[in-house]
């Protein structure tokens, strides 16, 4: 399959490899062999990220649209779809940062491929531009995808079993979702979605009603349950543990959203979080990352809860950490790792798993955080290739299937 690069696009490209290249070179390690069961790894270029410009065609390859083009696909404003997602980033040292590489100059973490996958597209998704952040399967086989679309186009939607496009959700029912974020579905074939920059959680059923949503639209804020106030910051994941249990991850760091400062009492912590509700979503419990020390986070983007005893993996993206608590909200351990933990997942066996996101690639672990293998031909827009490999989804057959974050295709990952 070709990869297409429309005009504009390849000279982007080259000073962007040149410039992970040059920061490649100042690293003192290249890659490391094969050892103690881990794939040997080795340091690849960034690609220019097409934040959700792209048009895919039906064979799955994937079309960059010029930036001159993009502005008239967005009513005028080249506007990044989904990209509003909350307040503006300002007083955290995450944002504040000004030393050090851009995370697009930087070079990235690949992994051997030697557990024997092939790469597949077998689901076509609407044409438009817009990333596809999220993916979730419910029982039946039935595929979920989530899309960052321009207001107006369809963002929700579902695939049967046999890849035919079934079920298209409105905005007239779940409003336009201003940065499509994280999906799951519950045991009883629900969908949660999650509006990062809504600050919203929506519940609905195998047939798109909708039945629950956390949260109110447009307001981020703090759940305090003793003064009756209910609001979400910046909610980025929803997951499930074995009893039922809800949790939701809230916060792109602990600037989310940043204006704690200001006038509002209602908006007063702005700290990356674990909120537990009930399926009805009553509350629970809570608990803060607040950065620093052992048990600490200040994202959490990936999550995922571990089904064989119901701890809750938090993945600290931009700390490249994972971070364990029990179901009740007490730390376990933490684990470093190599790449960004932009989601988390375990398989139909129960073996966990991460999404390396910018690194392009999906890799399995064992429960020390050991990377076992991976799947993925890293950063890009080819063939198995991802610009953020994020939220996923497991087959029956243990087969993995994903959106792309910055280019709307879903990928399916199959053993040969």
């Amino acid at each position: 399959m070709k990869m297409h690069l429309l005009a504009g696009t390849a000279l982007a490209l080259g000073l962007m490899t040149s410039a992970a290249f040059a920061q490649a070179s100042r690293l003192a390690i290249q890659g490391e062999p094969a050892r103690d069961g881990t794939p040997a790894w080795s340091l690849k270029p960034s690609f220019p990220d097409p934040t959700g410009f792209t048009m895919v065609e039906a064979d799955g390859t994937v079309n960059v649209v010029p930036r001159e083009q993009r502005a008239a696909l967005m009513g005028g404003v080249a506007r990044v779809p989904g990209g509003a997602g909350g307040q503006s980033c300002k007083g955290s040292p995450i944002c504040g940062r000004k030393d050090g590489y851009a995370r697009s100059a930087l070079a990235r973490v690949n992994y051997d491929q030697t557990m024997g996958y092939a790469f597949s597209y077998p689901y076509v998704v609407p044409k438009g531009i817009g990333g596809v952040p999220a993916v979730a399967m419910d029982s039946k086989g039935n595929l979920w995808v989530f899309k960052r679309s321009p207001v107006g186009v369809t963002q929700l939607m579902k695939f049967d079993a046999n890849h035919k496009l079934i079920l298209e959700v409105p905005e007239s029912v779940i409003g336009h979702q201003d940065k499509a974020h994280g999906m799951a579905v519950d045991a009883q074939d629900n969908v949660w979605i999650t509006d990062n920059g809504r600050a919203t959680v929506m519940k609905l059923s195998p047939e798109g009603k909708l039945l629950l949503t956390l949260g109110t639209a447009g307001k981020p804020g703090d759940w305090v349950e003793d003064k009756g106030q209910r609001l979400l910051w910046q909610p980025v994941m929803v997951a499930f543990g074995p009893k039922g249990e809800v949790y939701i991850g809230e916060g792109h760091a602990n600037e989310s959203p940043n204006d704690v400062d200001g006038p509002d009492a209602w908006n007063r912590e702005g700290v990356a979080r674990v909120v537990q509700v009930t399926s009805d979503g009553k509350f629970v419990r809570q608990w803060f990352g607040n950065e620093v020390g052992q048990g600490k986070f200040n994202d959490v983007h990936g999550l995922a809860v571990d089904p064989t005893n119901g701890d809750v993996w938090i993945g600290d993206r931009e700390q490249y950490r994972i971070v364990v608590y029990t179901a009740d909200g007490r730390f376990k351990k933490t684990f470093q790792t190599k790449n960004l933990v932009c989601a988390l997942n375990f398989d139909r066996d129960g073996n966990p798993w991460m999404a390396s996101g910018q690194d392009g690639q999906f890799l399995k672990l064992n429960r020390d955080g050991k990377v076992l293998g991976a799947v993925g031909n890293g950063m890009g827009v080819g063939h198995g290739q991802f610009t953020e490999a994020s939220y996923w989804a497991f087959d029956k057959n243990n087969n993995l299937i994903a959106g792309d974050t910055s280019v709307g295709r879903v990928t399916v990952m199959s053993k040969k």
